[in-house]
């Protein structure tokens, strides 16, 4: 197996950073990207010295202060200030694996050569990802329009010795730990600040981390589902291939099949049902985690094409002689895909507690709250309370983010995306989900209990003799809360060990 991942050209895909994220791969970078990153700034040198005139983010001011040049000889106070001015993050501090991704995505835009960085700084940013030294950065502060700029320079800060970061498992000052390690800050050169801040790297760093989670999560409602419908002795004929054949949306259709699949062999699926028809939380199920798929499917798309892509501003090209001041920066196209996935997902936990509901309820044979001696016991009624107070909070999260903008920098940046709050909120949004569906895994498999000697399908037995290893069948009230927190790591855990995707 290939441990090192050479940055260059070729298109990344999640696949590319599934690989580099879970298997923890090095990076280097390829020859091309050395040539194009030193080609851009002999490029820029050269016009710095045959050129006077104002260049915005290289001799200028920044935002409305873009009219205002800078000498010569302060280039690199202006750069420094930029960074240390921008450092102004609050809040949480960012998971550590988002912030890896950070840095990859940060370190893959530069490579480009359109940028202007110094090799040296691009070779800093890769001896940090290398070595886990990974800079502490805040949810809240981007407007998600000039870039992330507040957290790309708390990812940037430690570069030029400011900071801190997380080194050793330790959160440590980043200049004691290039101390440590015998290294000099980098003195950063016109434009590198700017080039360091503008982007999109937060936003498409929690988008991409989102996404692998998102598929893997959306497999597991359609597995976990599967339980449910043989829980609660539902009927196979909704997942029939001729109902989706007329109706073809691919996430609709490959949910069906998956259903099948999981339910083949089973016992229960195929005993002679006494209801005529099941509610839409199981009978819609192909319908519903359906969309989500398909949704998916154009966030990824959305994503594949930042990650990508040059964010930064101005642009520099080489070939053509110019430099360009654009808004490549802006992260509109990442804050309605984040919105997009944030209102798909909430709807993967939204039936999934619907399913809960009726698994509780008393119907089709099952105990009321699935456990014997309901009254003396309370069983599973409060499970159900927890999924329906996180579903709710998940309803207010879904509220899109980009509907929203405020005036910046005394009204030059006067729209913005909101991306990076669409970020954090899918961020505990998407984990809300898992928390909903471990909570379905742990009321269907007491519920399929209730259905011996009836099995269920030999995939289905075979989960859940994994699973009551971890979570034992509750035959008296108890504490739940660890159960579902078991449940929580078995899911987490199963999709690492089936190395889940792609749906």
């Amino acid at each position: 197996m290939n441990t090192v991942h050479k940055i260059s050209s070729e298109t990344l895909d999640l696949t590319t950073l599934n690989d580099i994220v879970f298997q923890q791969k090095k990076i280097e970078l390829s020859t091309d990207a050395i040539n194009k990153i030193l080609r851009c700034r002999d490029y820029l040198n050269v016009k710095m010295q045959e050129e006077d005139k104002p260049i915005y983010g290289i001799n200028t001011g920044f935002g409305s202060l873009c009219n205002v040049k800078i000498s010569k000889d302060k280039l690199t106070q202006l750069q420094e200030n930029l960074v240390m001015s921008h450092a102004c993050g609050i809040g949480d501090l960012v998971p550590k694996e988002v912030v890896k991704l950070m840095l990859f995505l940060k370190i893959q835009s530069l490579s480009y050569g359109h940028s202007g960085v110094q090799l040296t700084t691009v070779e800093r940013l890769i001896f940090f990802f290398n070595n886990d030294i990974l800079p502490l950065v805040y949810t809240q502060g981007s407007l998600g329009a000039s870039g992330d700029l507040a957290p790309l320079a708390h990812l940037s800060l430690p570069i030029i010795g400011k900071g801190e970061v997380y080194y050793n498992n330790e959160i440590c000052n980043a200049e004691s730990v290039l101390n440590e390690l015998q290294l000099q800050p980098i003195k950063l050169q016109s434009k590198e600040g700017l080039a360091l801040l503008n982007g999109t790297q937060f936003m498409s760093a929690y988008g991409i981390h989102l996404l692998l989670k998102s598929y893997k999560l959306s497999y597991m409602a359609d597995l976990i589902s599967s339980i449910s419908i043989d829980a609660f002795d539902g009927r196979i004929e909704p997942f029939d291939e001729l109902v989706h054949l007329v109706r073809p949306h691919n996430g609709q259709l490959k949910t069906a099949e998956r259903i099948r699949e999981f339910l083949e062999g089973s016992e229960m699926i195929r005993q002679e049902k006494t209801e005529v028809q099941d509610p839409y939380s199981f009978r819609c199920i192909p319908q519903v985690h359906g969309a989500t798929k398909d949704t998916l499917a154009f966030v990824e798309r959305t994503f594949k094409t930042e990650i990508n892509s040059v964010t930064d501003n101005p642009n520099v090209f080489v070939g053509e002689d110019k430099i360009i001041s654009g808004g490549n920066f802006h992260g509109q196209p990442l804050a309605l895909a984040l919105d997009y996935l944030k209102i798909a997902m909430a709807e993967l936990g939204n039936i999934s507690e619907r399913r809960i509901y009726q698994l509780v309820s008393g119907l089709r044979g099952l105990p009321t709250f699935l456990v014997d001696n309901p009254g003396l016991n309370s069983g599973f009624m409060i499970p159900q309370y927890t999924a329906a107070s996180i579903v709710s909070a998940n309803k207010q999260l879904a509220t899109p983010a980009s509907i929203d903008s405020i005036v910046s920098s005394n009204g030059q940046e006067d729209h913005v995306s909101m991306g990076a709050n669409a970020a954090t909120q899918a961020y505990t949004l998407v984990h809300n989900v898992e928390r909903v569906l471990a909570i379905e895994l742990f009321n269907a498999s007491q519920a399929l209990y209730f259905r011996s000697p009836k099995l269920s399908s030999p995939l289905i037995n075979s989960l859940l003799r994994s699973y009551r290893e971890e979570v034992p069948f509750v035959k008296e009230d108890s504490i739940f809360h660890e159960n579902i927190k078991t449940s929580i790591h078995f899911i987490e855990d199963f999709c690492i060990e089936n190395e889940l995707l792609f749906d």
